[in-house]
């Protein structure tokens, strides 16, 4: 499980073993140590893992009892085939307005667990696994089941295609600085529940994203343009015809 995704390969074990039955709605995870030790990670990634299950309301974190189990149906993701552009797009529009709301719903709980996010990212921890997490909190504190499911559906459609994938990790591999500048902005507007800062700041970000991927498609056209002139210079070339020879 040693891999970039292992905090939600974690997730998605755990979720697994909620649905089989082995952890029946209203028992208690295994302690934190224990999980560490099944999993062969360390007891922060866990800890990462089970915010991320209460996030999705898959269990609820008692202080001083343990992690239990709660009844919480997720409807299934339906996945269509999208590029990136009109992913990111779709996505800046929807998470707009999910932020925009959130401002006016999140709890204090949640802009804490928000904040541990913007953490892992400082500290280049799971930069990946936080940046899932920190959107989906703010989906999940807007208790909109409508928006909370577009939310799902799009993060779904991000592994949809190999082309995506390449894409965004194109993306995920830019300046980290300016991914923690944006997701900063995010959580102060949210932490003032200002709606219109919170918006804005959503829309910057994906905004930056998508100049990212504009970059990335006029490289590659460039590439292939100096691609094609290479061949046909040697097509066309008389070069060889005029060397004299020694």
């Amino acid at each position: 499980m040693k891999n970039r995704r292992l905090f939600w390969r974690i997730v998605d074990t755990i979720e697994a073993a909620i649905a089989s039955g082995e952890y029946p709605v209203g028992s208690r995870l295994p302690p934190e140590r224990e999980l560490a030790e099944k999993f062969e990670v360390s007891r922060p990634t866990i800890r990462e893992a089970i915010i991320a299950l209460e996030v999705r309301e898959k269990v609820e974190v008692k202080t001083g009892s343990g992690v239990y189990v709660v009844d919480h149906q997720q409807k299934p993701v339906a996945v269509n085939n999208v590029n990136a552009f009109e992913l990111t797009q779709a996505r800046a529009l929807v998470e707009g307005e999910i932020a925009a709301l959130a401002a006016k719903t999140i709890t204090a709980e949640e802009l804490e667990k928000l904040h541990e996010t913007l953490v892992m990212m400082k500290d280049m921890q799971n930069v990946e696994e936080a940046d899932e997490l920190f959107h989906q909190i703010i989906a999940y504190s807007t208790r909109n089941g409508a928006l909370i499911n577009l939310f799902e559906n799009m993060w779904a459609l991000r592994s949809s295609s190999n082309e995506i994938i390449e894409d965004y990790n194109i993306v995920c591999s830019t300046d980290n600085n300016k991914t923690l500048a944006e997701h900063t902005a995010i959580y102060q507007a949210l932490s003032l529940h200002d709606a219109a800062e919170a918006r804005l700041a959503m829309h910057k970000h994906f905004n930056r994203l998508i100049n990212v991927l504009f970059d990335k498609l006029e490289q590659q056209a460039l590439e292939e343009v100096r691609r094609k002139n290479s061949a046909n210079r040697d097509l066309y070339s008389i070069e060889s015809l005029v060397k004299t020879k020694g």
